[in-house]
């Protein structure tokens, strides 16, 4: 007895350390907790917490760590206790609870109380804890106000605890929740109440059902919404904005009052900003989640509101319409809540924005809200509100009514286009204003409009744009706007077409030349380096554009950005060092490898330098990304050159791209001690579990990772020295976490697979076949679990690739088996979606925008059956007959891919699925003609050019690889495929691929099959269709063939006394002068020679060479020349 006490006195003192600020304390307590066996912890925290004379602070650490111990490590340790144990447990946890008179340590045990009660739910959703449902009953229903909150803190903590009994207790939850929310003495009830009812609808987010047998606690939820905030109690506010992101649904029957709720609590100035942003949230929320029933329900706010224009008329916005939405003025109210502050103007340091000021979350919110509801509702709502603010006399008013236009921009992209002149026209006026603020506004819109809107943009704006930015950037007195106009210069060049930069290179290069000169002296006289840092990179966005174009300017801009590079050391000026960096490298990659290698070595001399000091380096330097990026440029300008200096880059670029992200799985409890400033991003998983990511250094990471894609790329066999370690590195990224940096490093990751293997190539075939089995389980089950469709489309197309390089054998039979489900899979679920959007078609709300965003799901699943085909395509091109086995499979639902009622990019693609298959696998694929020759023989003439194209391109393999079952069908096919080809619109831009494919199709069937169609009959027909040069591929088919023709003397094609030659001249000509033929392919040798031939002939030369047009004559020349 007395060993047991001084073992618990023992943990009271460890129960201590791990409180300890003391690093080192705190390390060893850790450590020892760690090493104590799992049932002795229990006993030990379970007793620390039931002694109310320890320390306050050491009973809710004890609590903390039980609750955390259940939650991590529970099968581990739970079921090895013996029963009595176990029920011990139990009952000591609910007993703690009924004696338990501090608020705070009650809760803490209520939290492990349900997170024991979610753990005991086993597979059958059977609660192995009825004496805890019990408790919570009773508790519910007692006078004792702490049971009461105890039993709603229970089932707010785990909703779930009725496992599969739920819908048997559905009234009696409903009824225990009713009461709660009326309880008209206690505040605190109701708030738990309505927390828990949000929890409740949440952890059956599908169950439409439910929502309506618990549609009339909305009202009471939303009372106790307004009322909580009153009490300066935000948490049932975010439990609405969690409704309104998950099951917004349920908030139907009550929408207009939940509107009007968020928009009463977003008006009152009397709540805090945070409460008030919530509130707004509410329904920014709602437009993205629910924007077809938002948009149905605008009408119930227009209302005349004295709040409202008493708010407006103190804000100085004059507004001429008395029934207005609210919403959007609340917004531009939020977004006039600015501070004056004298040293704005000439702060030489930027500070990030302030994401909880009312004025960046109105910006935001208006930007959602736009995206989400549409430019055909939101433009028309608030165009004249934004008039209004640009004509006032305050300058924030002005300010706000700028930066509202560069918000909605993306939303309202299409309505803005119609009136863009005027709003350019009109834009472009305040970059005069008198208020450096104003102005700084005006190049923020500027600036967003060349992103939002190009390249129209460019093309329409470009004289005054640039004018007035360069005038903009002469202001010396506010540098904080001469470094946003220069900023605006950047977004307006970056997608600038090349044609319309080069006029204004001289007056570009002229002013930005007289800025970095100025600017660099007053960094060194003063210090200032703001509209430096800005300039730099607007000079290496022109060159960017520019190209060749910039080698006249090279000279003038190189000596002073070396110099910045060469004297920049200093840690303040890391930014304008890392920015000169990029600029340099940028301006190399421009003029081009025989331009910069006059500068080149001392260029490689300073990046050398600086990468001797990188290991010293501060994880955050800003460098660091930008040396990564510019070395990656150096090795497209020096191409293999570059090799030569890999040992030097690689050692930082890896550790850089091996950065771990610091990752952890949450529960509601340890999520609300942490927050979004530690650095630290969260999802929710459902279940009151969130998984949390550290993002320090995931940029950096993400950079280093696409800049080894570039390594592979560029150097090829000149990279082997570090596939090994790149193929390590890159393997186990292709997982997927919550962050788009991190994506990122996924995409670099699958795109590197196939590039890793063509480097490792001249190590031959053992090394290349164990790099490949690293990288292929991997890559398999990726394809299974990602998923986000950008990133699953990439590891589909990297896996497709490296089949391709390793061809026949590179996948075993498990391989196999597991590729074969997950394809069944992705074609399963293929169909499905497409069934609920047929769905979503009917719904209630659905409407042209909801069919928008239809289409663009539907565009991603059609992207996804492409990389299946792609993958298909691989494998059967490596494999041929072989796999046809393993293919019947997914035989079915290919079939059904080509389905008259399919969509038609479905029977496109089915389409292409079956053309490999006669490709690669005949003539033992006509096996499966009666699935696929009916449909493609009427598919030559669909509606849809895209399946008329792959129909055609089918037929024409037919001919080529099929054998000769496909005889007869070679001879239906040809007056279909003559049909297509002489219809009026057969050349128009939609239809030329096509019509190409079938062109090339008829030559196939009279080259391969010359016995199923009268050749002579046809071959003046086809010579008349010639050339080809959308489809490069079918191009270099019909060239080959006409050369066969040609070489063979065949009278149909040459005519009689060569009397077709000018005619062949032409074809030759107008392919060259659509380089429909690469001079590396022979079959442009083979051309040459055609024309060589006829030079000899003196007259007939002559002749030729009359009937072609100037442009003619010179591809025969150019044809001559490279062939």
């Amino acid at each position: 007895m007395a060993a047991a006490a001084a073992e618990q006195q023992q943990f009271y003192l460890l129960l201590g350390n791990l409180l300890s600020p003391d690093n080192v304390v705190r390390k060893q307590a850790e450590e020892t907790y760690e090493n104590i066996p799992g049932q002795s912890k229990i006993t030990f925290l379970l007793q620390a917490i039931r002694n109310t004379t320890a320390a306050e602070e050491a009973r809710q650490m004890a609590a903390v760590l039980l609750r955390r111990l259940l939650s991590s490590a529970f099968d581990e340790v739970y079921p090895t206790l013996p029963s009595d144990v176990q029920t011990a447990i139990k009952s000591e946890l609910l007993i703690i609870i009924q004696m338990e008179t501090q608020s705070s340590m009650r809760k803490k045990v209520c939290d492990i109380a349900a997170e024991l009660a979610r753990n005991l739910i086993d597979e059958d959703g059977n609660n192995q804890w009825p004496e805890g449902l019990k408790f919570l009953f009773d508790s519910v229903s007692s006078q004792n106000m702490g049971l009461r909150e105890a039993a709603l803190h229970i089932f707010w903590n785990f909703p779930g605890i009725f496992g599969n009994q739920q819908q048997h207790y559905l009234d009696v939850i409903k009824r225990m929740l009713v009461q709660c929310m009326q309880d008209q003495e206690h505040a605190s009830i109701r708030t738990l109440s309505a927390r828990a009812t949000a929890a409740f609808i949440l952890a059956n987010e599908h169950n439409v059902a439910l929502f309506k047998h618990f549609a009339d606690l909305l009202p009471g939820f939303l009372q106790a919404v307004n009322d909580s905030c009153y009490q300066n109690d935000d948490s049932v506010l975010k439990s609405l904005v969690e409704i309104a992101d998950t099951v917004p649904k349920y908030l139907r029957p009550h929408l207009e009052a939940t509107l009007q709720l968020s928009l009463k609590l977003c008006a009152d100035t009397s709540l805090s900003s945070m409460q008030r942003q919530l509130a707004l949230e509410v329904i920014v929320t709602l437009s993205e989640t629910a924007a077809a029933m938002l948009r149905k329900h605008t009408n119930i706010i227009a209302q005349t509101s004295k709040y409202f224009l008493c708010l407006m008329e103190n804000l100085k916005i004059m507004l001429t319409k008395s029934i207005i939405l609210l919403l959007v003025p609340q917004m531009l109210a939020m977004m006039v809540d600015l501070e004056e502050d004298e040293d704005w103007a000439n702060a030489d340091e930027l500070e990030d924005d302030d994401f909880d000021s009312n004025a960046v979350a109105g910006e935001s919110a208006l930007d959602r809200m736009a995206c989400g509801l549409g430019g055909k509702l939101v433009l028309p709502m608030i165009k004249e509100h934004i008039m209004q603010m640009l004509q006032n006399g305050d300058w924030k008013c002005r300010h706000a009514g700028l930066m509202a236009l560069s918000a909605i921009g993306e939303g309202c992209h299409q309505q803005m286009e119609g009136i863009l002149n005027e709003i350019v026209n009109f834009v472009l006026l305040f970059l005069q204003d008198p208020h450096p603020r104003v102005r700084y506004a005006a190049c923020n819109a500027v600036g967003q409009m060349a992103t939002d809107f190009a390249p129209g943009f460019q093309k329409k704006f470009h004289e005054k744009v640039i004018a007035a930015l360069l005038q903009t950037m002469e202001d010396q007195g506010n540098q904080r706007v001469q470094a946003h106009a220069a900023a605006a210069l950047i977004n307006f060049t970056e997608d600038c077409p090349k044609s319309l930069l080069i006029p204004y290179l001289d007056n570009l290069v002229k002013h930005l030349h007289s800025i970095m000169v100025l600017k660099l002296q007053e960094l060194i006289q003063k210090g200032t380096k703001l509209v430096l840092e800005q300039v730099v990179t607007s000079i290496a966005s022109v060159a960017d554009t520019a190209e060749e174009k910039f080698v006249p300017y090279y000279d003038l801009f190189m000596p002073s950005l070396k110099h910045i590079v060469e004297n920049a050391v200093q840690k303040e000026l890391r930014l304008l060092r890392g920015k000169t960096i990029e600029c340099i490298s940028l301006i190399g990659l421009a003029v081009g490898k025989e331009k910069f290698m006059q500068d080149a070595s001392d260029v490689m001399q300073l990046l050398l330098k600086t990468q001797t000091d990188f290991n010293d380096m501060e994880d955050d330097d800003p460098q660091i990304s930008y040396m990564i990026s510019a070395w990656a440029r150096m090795c497209k300008i020096l191409g293999k050159e570059f090799q030569q200096y890999l040992p030097v880059v690689m050692g930082p670029l890896m550790k850089t791209a091996s950065i771990k992200p610091e990752v952890a799985l949450l529960d509601t409890q340890d999520m609300e001690n942490m927050s979004d400033d530690d650095g630290w991003e969260f999802v929710n998983l459902g279940d009151q579990q969130s998984f949390g990511i550290k993002t320090a250094g995931l940029e950096e990471k993400s950079t280093a990772c696409q800049m080894l894609v570039c390594y592979a790329k560029e150097l090829k066999e000149g990279f082997v020295e570090y596939t090994e370690q790149v193929v390590k590195l890159m393997v186990p990224l292709l997982k997927f976490y919550f962050h788009d940096d991190i994506l990122q490093q996924l995409v670099a990751a699958a795109e590197s697979m196939p590039l890793l293997l063509e480097c490792a190539r001249v190590r031959g075939p053992e090394y290349l076949t164990q790099m490949w089995h690293f990288m292929c389980d991997a890559l398999i089950k990726a394809i299974g679990t990602e998923p986000d469709s950008d990133v699953l489309s990439e590891i589909m197309h990297s896996f497709a690739k490296c089949i391709e390089v390793m061809g026949d054998g590179c996948l075993n039979n498990e391989h196999f088996e597991e590729l074969g489900g997950i394809l069944k899979a992705k074609l399963e679920e293929h169909f499905k979606n497409q069934e609920l959007r047929q769905v979503k078609r009917q719904d209630e709300d659905y409407d042209e925008q909801v069919e928008e965003s239809l289409q663009d799901e539907d565009e991603n699943d059609v992207y996804i059956l492409t990389k299946v085909s792609d993958i298909l395509h691989s494998i059967f091109s490596s494999y041929k007959e072989k796999v046809l086995p393993w293919f019947e499979q997914l035989l079915p639902l290919i079939v059904n891919l080509i389905c008259p009622h399919r969509p038609w990019p479905d029977r496109q693609w089915g389409l292409c699925i079956f053309d490999d298959i006669i490709e690669h696998c005949s003539p033992a694929s006509f096996k499966y003609a009666e699935y696929f020759l009916r449909p493609m023989l009427q598919y030559v003439c669909d509606n849809s050019p895209e399946v008329r194209q792959a129909a055609a391109y089918g037929l024409g393999v037919m001919a080529q690889y099929g054998g000769d079952n496909y005889r007869p069908f070679c001879t239906e096919a040809l007056p279909l495929l003559v049909r297509v080809i002489q219809s009026a619109d057969a050349k128009t831009k939609e239809n030329v691929n096509a019509t190409e494919n079938c062109i090339s199709a008829v030559g196939k069937i009279m080259k391969f099959k010359p016995d199923c169609v009268n050749v002579e009959e046809v071959l003046p027909h086809w010579l008349s269709w010639l050339p080809l040069h959308e489809d490069k591929e079918e191009a270099v088919q019909t060239f080959s063939y006409l050369c066969d023709l040609i070489e063979s003397n065949h009278p149909i094609v040459l005519g009689p006394n060569n009397t077709n030659l000018p005619k062949i001249f032409s074809i030759i000509a107008e392919g060259q002068m659509h380089e429909a033929i690469k001079h590396e392919d022979p079959c442009a040798k083979r051309l040459a020679n055609v024309v060589r031939q006829v030079q000899t002939s003196g007259g007939l030369w002559t002749e030729c060479i009359a009937q072609l047009s100037p442009e003619q004559q010179a591809a025969i020349q150019e044809l001559l020349t490279s062939a």
